[in-house]
């Protein structure tokens, strides 16, 4: 039974060929679409792990794990205990880790003590040298002999052990190569070690992780040999050992989304295992909260991803659903007379299980294949439709894929099997029966199933009106931009909902037309109608195919653009130029006197002659003596005291920037704080913006429809008045100011005068919600202050590089104190795996969208025609022109597919006006700055127009050559078509 099974199988799937290839396509499409995801989010994980995990643990690198035994109070060693402990850090821990490692070290220490020298005569013995005896491994191969050299592996007869010491420790506690010193052991063994020192070391890289204690931590200790450590100390001598400290530094940079779990309970039962073995040993520093946080991610990531997806999952399933009933109709007479003449139900379900499970093995070989290109164009996604070239994201296949890849064949299969089985138990009656009842309405109307998520859309909408479904934390944003799964997943309800009520009232528009034109109507667009009203319901599937198709094509196309524009605008509005560039400035402080009064007095006169007065001090003084003596000088005034009031600037060279390699234009840009007075009344401090018009036009970003008129107008209303200012409207608004009224703002260094001669809502990096701000002249401020700092504003050329200018400045000997370049900002936004994913995932489901559109059109005609070959002959046999013939089909297109296109259409672009807007969060939506706008791309519009219009011609085509080969003594027979 088996062979002759499948040769039968074999033979069903060859004359169905075209809907067998157009399921194989459908399937390795929804096994792609699925394995890339989870590919995607693994190696997006990978790049995280390796940019971020560095940061944590305080510094130390990826993988960091350090396990310590701390001895309690200087009790005796358990030494198998403690060789039991180190072969399992040594063996066990990296195999289960299941990572290569980095990094090494075990160090063992003794309790510190205070040491003597031997001989005071040599070293001094009054300092104070607290030491700790250490082991280290692998020292040598990570430092240098600088003086002396290397301990040996053994105790001389003397009893004297040789040690090394960082070279910086030497100078420190005064140590030279050649001095011994008396190391006391207090754990009541009453011994005292003799350590000599034989050389001076120094690292070979003072960052290399092998020192992770950080190298003050080592300043204070002796290091000798490792055997030396163990079998003399420990095992001979019997001292406690103090601490025992394990550290590896694991290679996580290939770690994949299925080992986090794993990974994360072998480390939670590390402690256990080395408690087991060795009283007070424990994990101290460890990986595994790290690890919980990119588990965190990595499913956030992977849930955002796949709700994005979901929409475009189920049109592909939808596809392969809608050619597997296309398959089953045509075949549905051959099943019933296989049951009728015998053929068991499971017979004839083993058939088509087989067939599918055929179907999805080929699929689930090659559907990954695709995923992981599929995965790689994510991975470098610039934009919605724009794949750039640059380093992708490491992509390679995972567990989590495969499980997605079966998931989606299994998904696939139930919708194709579960009709499969509805036809296996008919039987040539019930056939007959179902197709009398073929103009019965599909279960969705008679259950309304449409109006139930119309409803259910509806009150997403209201839920995400009223704050409610956006407090979903995925964690994961695209600059400020808060991408909700919701926000794709309701939507696509949405379109799918409207999609099914425009097709309940389908049937009543085309009965309208019909009785309005029965009277007049020329005969091919009568047969249309009357053709579409008794059978429209075998038009749902591709109408609903199309609507879904074409409006997740629109939204998803705009949500791309809008996330991506609005993104980027936030950042162009926030820099407000190309590049800022703020120079340091030579300031020198003025200096005011204060203090030195007036001197007084003469001295007294003597009797006899005149005598001259003495000098008074001060600014003023002196008096005259009368007699031989002279009298004695007055008395002087106190000295003055400097002090400075304020900084005299020194302007660096500013026409320079305009002449520089790479700059189209340059402005002079001031912004500083100042004291807002309206009416004699403080408002608070802002920001005052002082610009040359002219320049300051060439250089800044404007939205030009964030202005009540062109920026430019206002530019050349600051050039009419020197003294003229532009404040933002909620200032404007709260004190009544007008153009023309008259307002001052506070310096330090003194108060300037302003009248207003414009009211504008925003201005380039200027946030009026935050603070008020004021533009003005900056010629007339510094006419009236002194110089202040102002930023230099930079417009570049295309491709130009800023390295060029902080080179030509360097020459110049102008010193940069900050660099900001909008460029750079962007770039980094573009290579954040989410802002990738994002925007990979909805381009790739675009395109997704405009294929099975494209397929499933052509396929449903190429069927549908092909289903009608006796219709089509008796219509010729009565007289029909192929001309008319023609005529009536491509009006039925017209009617069908057209309406669906345009109703496609235009419920996406309703729909990304419903909840486009949502996507600025309940936390941004008041200060988004620029304001958030819903972006239509007129090009994404026409790429779906041009494969409509493709689509159409196509499917004209194919009519063209239909009728051509009809044959009317072949069409009208007797008998059934097939």
């Amino acid at each position: 039974m088996g062979i002759p099974l499948l040769r039968f199988l074999f033979r069903k799937m060859w004359n169905t060929r075209w809907l067998t290839f157009s399921a194989l396509a459908g399937l390795t499409i929804a096994v792609a679409f699925a394995t890339s995801i989870p590919m995607y989010a693994d190696g997006a994980l990978k790049r995280v792990v390796a940019a971020s995990l560095k940061e944590k643990s305080t510094g130390l690198p990826a993988g960091s794990l350090l396990m310590r035994y701390q001895s309690p109070g200087g009790q005796s060693t358990d030494l198998s205990a403690l060789t039991e402990v180190d072969r399992y850090i040594k063996e066990d821990v990296p195999n289960e880790i299941g990572f290569a490692y980095q990094n090494f070290v075990r160090s063992l220490s003794l309790r510190g003590a205070d040491v003597v020298p031997e001989d005071p005569t040599k070293v001094d013995a009054s300092r104070t040298r607290q030491m700790t005896l250490m082991s280290m491994s692998e020292l040598e191969g990570k430092t240098e002999i600088m003086q002396g050299r290397w301990f040996t592996d053994k105790v001389d007869k003397d009893g004297v052990m040789e040690a090394v010491m960082l070279e910086e420790a030497m100078y420190r506690n005064d140590i030279h190569i050649g001095d011994l010193f008396e190391y006391p052991i207090y754990s009541g063994l009453n011994l005292t070690l003799r350590v000599k020192i034989v050389g001076a070391v120094k690292p070979l890289n003072d960052t290399d992780p092998y020192w992770y204690q950080g190298l003050e931590g080592l300043m204070n200790t002796l290091q000798i040999n490792e055997n030396v450590f163990m079998k003399s100390l420990l095992e001979q001598q019997k001292i406690p050992l103090n601490n025992a400290s394990w550290y590896y530094a694991f290679d996580l940079s290939q770690v994949q989304t299925s080992q986090l779990s794993p990974l994360g309970r072998t480390l939670d039962r590390l402690n256990i295992e080395l408690y087991q073995r060795l009283t007070d040993t424990k994990v101290e520093i460890s990986f595994a909260d790290t690890l919980i946080e990119f588990k965190r991610q990595s499913l956030q990531l992977q849930t955002l991803l796949f709700t994005l997806a979901a929409p475009m999952l189920a049109m592909v399933f939808y596809f392969i659903a809608m050619n597997a009933r296309q398959s089953l109709d045509k075949q549905r007479s051959d099943i019933a007379v296989l049951r009728s003449r015998g053929a068991g139900t499971r017979q004839i379900i083993w058939i088509y299980l087989l067939e599918g499970l055929l179907l999805g093995a080929i699929a689930l070989v090659c559907g990954p294949f695709l995923g992981w290109f599929m995965a790689k164009s994510i991975g470098s996604a610039n934009g919605f439709l724009s794949f750039v070239n640059r380093t992708s994201i490491p992509v390679g296949f995972s567990t989590e894929a495969m499980i997605a890849g079966v998931a989606a064949v299994v998904l696939a299969l139930l919708s194709t099997i579960i009709p499969a089985i509805i036809y296996a138990r008919s039987s040539i009656v019930s056939y007959k029966r179902d197709l009398a009842r073929s103009d019965r309405s599909p279960f969705w109307q008679r259950w309304f199933i449409d109006v139930l998520l119309l409803g259910a859309a509806g009150y997403g909408w209201y839920m995400f009106n009223q704050r409610q479904m956006l407090t979903f934390q995925t964690g994961l944003t695209t600059d400020q931009l808060n991408v909700q799964p919701f926000l794709f997943f309701v939507p696509a309800l949405s379109i799918f909902a409207m999609g099914l009520f425009f097709l309940r009232l389908f049937p009543w528009l085309l009965k309208v037309f019909n009785w309005l034109g029965r009277r007049f109507l020329p005969v091919p667009l009568y047969l249309t109608l009357t053709q579409l009203s008794r059978s429209s319901k075998g038009y749902y599937p591709l109408m609903i195919l199309l609507v879904l198709t074409l409006g997740l094509g629109v939204y998803n196309a705009s949500a791309a653009r809008t996330i991506d524009l609005n993104s980027t605008e936030r950042t162009l509005y926030k820099f407000g130029t190309d590049v800022v560039i703020q120079t340091v400035w030579d300031g020198t402080p003025e200096v005011k006197y204060t203090g030195g009064s007036n001197g007084n007095g003469g001295g007294n006169g003597g009797s006899g002659g005149n005598g001259s007065g003495g000098n008074g001090g001060g600014s003023s003084g002196g008096g005259s003596g009368g007699g031989a003596g002279g009298g004695s000088g007055g008395g002087g005034g106190g000295a003055q005291q400097p002090v400075p009031t304020r900084i005299l600037y020194s302007e660096p060279p500013f026409e320079l920037f305009r002449k520089m390699e790479g700059v189209e234009a340059a402005a002079r840009v001031l912004q500083t704080k100042g004291n807002i007075v309206v009416s004699g009344r403080s408002i608070g401090q802002g920001t005052v913006m002082g610009i040359d018009n002219v320049d300051f036009s060439k250089v800044a970003w404007f939205r030009n429809d964030l202005f009540p008129t062109h920026p430019f107008t206002y530019l050349n209303y600051l050039g009419m008045y020197e003294h003229a200012a532009l404040i933002p409207t909620g200032v404007a608004e709260k004190y009544q100011l007008k153009p023309g009224d008259t307002m001052s703002v506070g310096f330090t260094e003194g108060k300037l005068d302003f009248v207003v001669v414009g009211i504008l809502p925003y201005w380039p990096t200027q946030y009026p919600d935050q603070s008020p701000f004021v533009i003005t002249n900056l010629d007339y401020i510094y006419d009236q202050l002194p110089i202040m700092p102002y930023e230099v504003w930079l417009k570049m050329k295309d491709g130009a590089k800023v390295a060029p200018i902080l080179e030509e400045l360097q020459k110049q000997s102008i010193e940069v104190a900050t660099v900001k370049d909008v460029r750079n900002e962007l770039i980094i936004q573009s290579k954040l795996p989410t802002r990738g994913g994002v925007f990979g995932i909805l381009s790739l489901g675009f395109l997704v969208s405009v294929i099975v559109t494209l397929t499933g059109y052509v396929l449903y005609w190429f069927f549908n025609l092909s289903g009608r070959v006796v219709q089509f002959g008796v219509l010729r046999a009565m007289g029909l022109s192929r001309k008319q013939l023609t005529g009536m089909l491509m009006l039925e297109q017209l009617f069908t597919a057209g309406l669906s296109i345009g109703l496609g259409v235009m419920i996406g672009k309703l729909t990304s006006l419903l909840f486009l807007p949502f996507l600025q969060t309940a936390e941004n939506a008041t200060e988004t700055v620029p304001p958030f706008r819903v972006v239509f791309e007129a090009k994404d519009t026409n790429q779906l127009f041009i494969v409509v219009a493709f689509m159409m011609i196509t499917g004209a085509l194919l009519l063209f050559l239909h009728i051509r080969r009809l044959r009317v003594h072949q069409a009208v027979k007797m008998g059934e078509e097939r």
